[in-house]
């Protein structure tokens, strides 16, 4: 089948993303600003909705949705299984990639890093925030691993909830949480002429102030051509 056109119109020229519009030129303070439009914009359903692209040792690439659960300026945060396929690439190769994309606005933000588990009291705090449905779905699961059918996972769960109630959940040994330390962040917006704005922050670079100019907290930043 041909799609080659489909095609959507994104911003104009009277709405361009310009590097004078950064008031500090650092990537967490952009991604807030831009984040929070996104978030209090009622027609997006999970603003925090990332791409995670992961890696095995040998290179073979694998990408999936996740829930990003904070941010900071140390860095990304999300849960998951140890065990499932995206943990146990990153623990081969601990470098990932995330991307959000948000349709409404045509923005992206792309951002690279070396990931590191967080401690397990990290994981015990948000695990018993979540549901108690969701606590039970994690519990009953050995993420990315084949089962015979989806009778397993509803024996598995009603036999769980038959253990433990609300608040009493235990939280799998094998879940837990990661944060993602970025070295590079890239801000894109597209036109509709396709000569889409991208700026990217990238740390411990040098800046040659042509190309790459200087930043706040050890960030450089450059624009980059569409």
């Amino acid at each position: 089948m041909d799609i080659s056109g489909i095609r959507t119109n994104y911003n104009d020229r009277t709405n361009l993303f310009l590097e004078d519009e950064i008031e500090v030129k650092e990537p967490f303070h952009l991604f807030e600003k831009w984040f929070s439009i996104v978030r209090n914009n009622p027609t997006v359903i999970e603003p925090n909705a990332m791409c995670l692209s992961t890696a095995t040792k040998n290179g073979i690439p694998s990408a999936r949705f996740v829930l990003c659960k904070g941010y900071s300026k140390e860095g990304f945060r999300f849960f998951t299984h140890y065990t499932s396929r995206k943990g146990r690439e990153l623990e081969e190769n601990p470098n990932c990639a995330l991307t959000f994309y948000w349709a409404f606005c045509n923005r992206s933000v792309r951002i690279e890093g070396p990931v590191e588990k967080l401690p397990f009291s990290a994981a015990d705090e948000y695990f018993q925030s979540r549901p108690y449905q969701s606590q039970i779905g994690a519990l009953c699961s050995n993420q990315s691993h084949p089962i015979e059918s989806r009778d397993i996972l509803a024996h598995k769960e009603h036999e769980l909830k038959s253990l433990y109630g609300e608040g009493g959940v235990p939280r799998p040994p094998q879940w837990g949480g990661y944060i993602v330390r970025p070295h590079t962040i890239e801000f894109w917006q597209g036109q509709t002429d396709r000569i889409h704005d991208r700026i990217r922050f990238r740390k411990g670079v040098p800046a040659d102030g042509v190309f790459t100019h200087e930043g706040a907290d050890g960030w450089v930043y450059e624009r980059l051509a569409p």
